[in-house]
């Protein structure tokens, strides 16, 4: 597995810097900003501690400033360490510098909790006449986003507790388990891999390299079983535990309410999804024919189509994505040239660099950055798309500061997943050959279907395994494998044989340990975009500014409110089935082509 100029990316090099936020990790800056946050919070909580449920409007939106700088101030601060960390998690320097930002950010915010439990106790007429108030616009949906929490919050010496010990419980198993990945090396080959480079041999052409692959990703989970079962055992733990004192009626509550839609509304969705699970099975059915298979297997699911088997350097890769982008609005490609050009992105993969791929909205006075782990594959140009969907969105929102940039996880994913369909358009509109095309739309279906299937399924497995921990105890790996494999399963029908190996592969997956309940997210978003695109084909260029309009919202109004301009309706019960038909069109699609191609090698 020696690189050799023809694997070469053309992403080594692609370093982001990250000098707009510090210029180091010894830039006495950070310090100062660290010292000024905890100086300011002091002095806010002095002059407002037991006065917030009555303040004027006006005194009111002093405070938000003020409490909105000095939180900015600090996670500048902790932008800049968790950043340097993802880039190299074996240098103890760095975790170092992580782990001071974690503790002082849980010190800042026991200073000034005070204001979020005050506002949230306030009596609602007060409430209601301060939020109608204009000298409040700018903070109104944060504030109203705020009075949520009023049932689930406890007294601030309780809170100020929990924030506490969060810095040595959750947050550093999470720490931890990033660590142990990052460090975990392969072997595959005669070499030792990280485990990103072992993961993009899943869509080798070739079967034996796949099958390799796959033993060798499932050798390396099983030796590290023992330490990541004991991490998730105490993260489920953890949570069931916060969940129990806040009150919370269910182990996904709290994540629904972040995410500002209600239980109801999110079990509809899973439920709309997982009955449609017909849709996969369909699916792979006619991947295994395309393939020329007796029987497809885990490690098969990715196999490319020889014909869209193609390698794209990180120059085309770039080319690809701003030309999509360019054609849909010059603004948003504007947008992203910045990024390339201003270097915040962090492209290639090396040994230490955290796995996966994210964009970071730093803080509102700085900007966004991406970070990749390119191997020059066709879905490695479409996480640079969906990266920097996510990077034009927050680079828009940053106007509404930072206690209104954000959006809730449910429409976060909107404009990544639109970026990714703009790319596939156009590589579709682009592409004579029936058989690429072919190869193109059959990955963009199991791209839909990665996000939107296998996201409910693994949101199936965390209810599964948060349920189980609270009501049987700590769970033994052979029990979260089995948890795994029966959720997996149900979503593939016997269309796919899941290989008892597979069963350990639930154990790298980070969503479950930094972000329960986030998974989901990723299915909402998908079924909104495939909603908003079929409205952008109807509508064409009245839709555009519409758009982005919708993005620099960013999280200033609820989210059913933000996307009704385009022409959608989350409220409505049957809006999910919309997403899925065109999926189920899709497949339809992919039927009718593959009945006038012929039937691949299977490698």
């Amino acid at each position: 597995m020696a690189e050799t100029a023809s694997q070469l990316t053309g992403a080594e090099q692609v370093s982001w810097n990250l000098a707009d936020l510090y210029t180091g990790i010894d830039d006495p800056n950070i310090d100062r900003d660290l010292d000024q946050a905890d100086a300011r919070a002091d002095r806010l909580a002095e002059q407002y501690r037991g006065r917030v449920a009555s303040l004027t409007a006006q005194e009111m939106r002093t405070l938000l400033e003020e409490y909105e700088g000095l939180r900015e101030q600090a996670e500048k601060a902790g932008s800049f360490a968790y950043l340097h960390w993802t880039t190299n998690t074996e240098e103890a320097a760095r975790g170092a510098l992580l782990q001071k930002c974690m503790e002082r950010g849980s010190r800042l915010s026991q200073k000034v909790v005070f204001f979020t439990l005050e506002w949230a106790a306030a009596p609602d007429d007060h409430a209601e006449a301060l939020m109608a108030d204009p000298a409040l616009s700018r903070y109104r949906h944060f504030l109203r986003v705020a009075r949520l929490y009023r049932p689930y919050l406890l007294s601030e010496p309780e809170e100020k507790i929990l924030a506490e010990k969060a810095v040595t419980g959750r947050d550093a198993w999470a720490r931890f388990f990033s660590e142990v990945h990052s460090a975990a090396r392969y072997e595959l080959d005669g070499e030792q891999v990280p485990l990103e480079k072992v993961l993009a041999q899943m869509f080798n052409p070739e079967r034996e390299a796949r099958r390799r692959a796959a033993e060798s990703i499932t050798a390396g989970l099983k030796t590290l079983s023992r330490t990541t079962t004991f991490i998730f055992n105490n993260i489920l733990a953890d949570k069931a535990s916060e969940d129990r004192l806040h009150r919370y009626p269910s182990w996904i509550s709290s994540r629904n309410l972040s995410n500002q839609v209600d239980d109801a509304s999110v079990e509809a969705m899973i439920n709309a999804i997982t009955s449609r699970y017909d849709i996969v099975a369909r699916y792979y059915q006619l991947k295994r024919r395309l393939l020329g298979l007796d029987e497809l297997f885990d490690y098969d699911r990715y196999a490319p189509l020889p014909a869209a088997d193609k390698f794209y350097s990180w120059d085309e890769a770039r080319e690809i994505v701003l030309k999509a982008y360019r054609q849909f609005s010059p603004q948003m490609a504007e947008i992203a040239g910045l990024f390339f050009e201003k270097n915040w992105i962090d492209a290639p993969t090396r040994p230490g660099k955290r796995g996966g791929a994210y964009s970071a909205s730093t803080v509102p006075s700085v900007h966004p950055y991406v970070f990749l782990n390119y191997e020059a594959k066709p879905r490695d140009v479409m996480t640079l798309a969906h990266e920097l969907g996510h990077g034009v969105h927050q680079y828009l929102a940053r106007r509404q500061g930072l206690l209104q940039a954000d959006t809730p996880l449910t429409t976060a994913e909107t404009a990544s997943t639109f970026g990714e369909m703009l790319v596939f358009q156009d590589l579709m509109a682009g592409e004579g050959d029936p058989a690429v095309r072919l190869g193109m739309l059959t990955a963009k279906i199991e791209d839909s279907f990665a996000t939107v299937f296998r996201q409910v399924a693994m949101n199936r497995f965390e209810d599964a395994i948060h349920t189980a921990r609270r009501t049987q105890g700590e769970l033994t790996t052979e029990r979260f494998s089995e948890l795994w494999l029966e959720t997996q399963r149900a979503m593939f029908r016997g269309s796919v044989t899941l290989t008892d190996n597979y069963g350990i592969w639930w154990s790298y997956i980070p969503h479950f340990i930094d972000y329960p309940g986030y998974v989901y997210a990723y299915a909402f978003g998908e079924l909104l975009v495939l909603a908003l695109y079929a409205r952008y084909q109807k509508a064409g260029p009245g839709f555009v500014q519409a758009y982005l309009d919708m993005l620099a919202a960013g999280g200033s109004d609820w989210p059913h409110e933000i996307v009704k301009p385009l022409g959608v309706d989350l409220t409505d019960p049957s809006f999910w089935n919309e997403g899925l038909q065109i999926l189920d069109q899709m497949v339809a699609q992919a039927e009718q082509s593959a009945a006038q191609a012929p039937a691949a090698s299977a490698g």
